[in-house]
């Protein structure tokens, strides 16, 4: 048996045909619908990249204990697992985020890897001052890019502008150099038994760097303002030109991920794959294109712009295509489903769910799926209700790892001051953790949303919260049980008022 999972990172459903969208190019999404499951009740879980990825490893949420870190010690990872099993395990990803100090242990878990440079803010190679470009909408403010400079600090978009320089041509860019990889183990593999090959792209992940014979497919010919393709994290302040300008830049992307995935789908024809390999086409959140008066996803509610997302599975155990499942799956189900395709039994730490009967049946897995990010909302939906409840910001938080670093940088020496071990966890091994005074997420600030409600049958956008006591009581006791069944922190249960 043999797997294939391809990941983007912040892909929207909402742009896809196959989800309803009818302005953007994706005529092989429509294709990959038709050989598999296509999911309509898929959700995040832990926000946002490197603790999608965690759950992706250990089939468990990430967001309750811990923030933006690294596999632990006492972490099962699934790669790894299938590695000590003689399943070959290969990585190739341009996702830079696995080469900084926050995500520096999961690309090693698997048996062989290969990385692609360049990719947003990569620091990949040395360069020069550079002039500000006046044609470029900076990412970074002003004020900002400013102090950082004082600091002897380079911003993230003079990196960006650097690595566009070095790739003159479509080839060069990461998105392409990922799947030539990809597609060369492939080639190499196909005949062979016993592995299980993870294309993971960065895009469409902002910057929506993209070539232009697909920026010409979402182009106005007549705009003349400045080219905007990196949205900040802010509410919505641009001129209307300049935000359609930026989502026409997604849109682009989006059809270039289209266009390469295409290429995988070849790959799976030629050698006729479909007959012994599963193959998961997924991503591990979606993002804010000025819906809800913001750009991005992480100082929001996670709304369903970030929260809902597409899913395709293909199990050629069961050979069901061209069908849709309306079962709530998320991220931690994709270490069971794999270990169980490949014979293998995931741990009693893992508390995802194998989606074969789902695959083929739609058999349910569970009735909430919960999701959120360290340090803000709880959320949980049924399928036909989201509830978001607040914290108390006044109420401690605490990080708990034995692995102190954030995305790319060590814990500070102030944070650590804060260092006292904690009793072990149900999940660490009989291991202590450090549990360190949270000091990193303050700018979440959730409490300016407050709790939210949402019938997503009458509402689809999530535009007008409703209040529904009766409701908001059945989703509470959701959230005191997953919280249970994950061994939450006990300060947790105070800071978000449940007993």
């Amino acid at each position: 048996m043999k797997a294939i999972m391809v990941m983007y990172d912040s892909l929207c459903r909402r742009f896809l045909s196959t989800y309803g969208c009818c302005d953007v190019h994706t005529p092989n999404f429509e294709r990959l619908a038709e050989k598999t499951v296509a999911f309509d009740n898929c959700y995040i879980g832990s926000m946002p990249c490197m603790p999608a990825r965690r759950e992706l490893h250990t089939g468990r949420y990430n967001f309750m204990h811990r923030s933006w870190g690294p596999i632990e010690p006492f972490d099962d990872s699934m790669p790894s697992m299938l590695d000590k099993a003689g399943i070959h395990t290969h990585l190739v990803s341009d996702h830079k985020h696995y080469w900084e100090d926050g995500g520096a242990t999961y690309h090693s878990r698997y048996s062989t890897w290969e990385i692609t440079r360049g990719q947003e803010g990569d620091h990949w190679k040395g360069y020069e001052e550079l002039s500000e470009d006046p044609n470029r909408v900076p990412h970074i403010k002003a004020v900002r890019r400013a102090a950082m400079k004082q600091k002897g600090l380079r911003p993230a978009d003079d990196w960006d502008v650097v690595n566009r320089q070095l790739m003159t041509c479509e080839e060069d860019m990461p998105q392409a150099v990922t799947f030539k990889n990809g597609l060369e183990f492939i080639d190499r593999n196909h005949s062979k038994d016993n592995w299980f090959l993870h294309i993971e792209t960065f895009d469409p992940h902002e910057p929506f760097f993209v070539s232009e014979r697909f920026k010409k497919m979402y182009q106005n010919p007549d705009y003349s303002g400045r080219e905007y393709d990196w949205p900040g994290y802010h509410e919505v302040e641009e001129t209307e030109e300049e935000q359609q300008r930026c989502i026409n830049n997604y849109k682009a992307l989006v059809s270039m991920c289209d266009f390469y995935l295409g290429k995988v789908l070849d790959a799976m024809d030629r050698y006729d794959l479909w007959k012994d390999t599963m193959l998961i086409v997924n991503t591990d959140h979606g993002f804010i294109l000025t819906e809800h008066g913001w750009w991005g996803k992480n100082l929001m509610p996670q709304y369903n712009e970030i929260a809902h997302l597409p899913l395709f599975i293909w199990d050629p155990r069961c050979g069901k295509a061209g069908e849709r499942r309306e079962s709530l799956v998320q991220m931690i189900d994709m270490a069971p489903t794999l270990l169980r395709f490949f014979g293998l039994e995931p741990t009693e730490d893992m508390l995802g769910h194998d989606l074969a009967e789902t695959i083929d049946h739609d058999e349910k897995v569970r009735d909430y799926a919960f999701f959120g990010i360290h340090g803000a909302h709880f959320n949980v939906t049924d399928g036909r209700y989201v509830y978001m409840r607040c914290p108390n910001p006044e109420k401690p938080l605490y990080e708990y790892t034995l692995m102190p670093t954030h995305m790319n940088q060590f814990f500070s020496a102030q944070e650590l001051e804060t260092v006292k071990l904690a009793q072990p966890f149900s999940f660490t091994k009989g291991l202590k953790t450090m549990k360190i005074r949270t000091g990193f997420i303050p700018h979440l600030k959730p409490e300016r949303f407050g709790e939210l409600l949402f019938d997503l049958t009458a509402d689809p956008g999530e535009l007008d919260p409703v209040s529904d006591d009766s409701v908001k009581t059945r989703m509470t006791n959701a959230i005191r049980k997953c919280m249970r069944d994950n061994d939450a922190p006990k300060e947790l249960f105070e800071r978000f008022s449940i007993s």
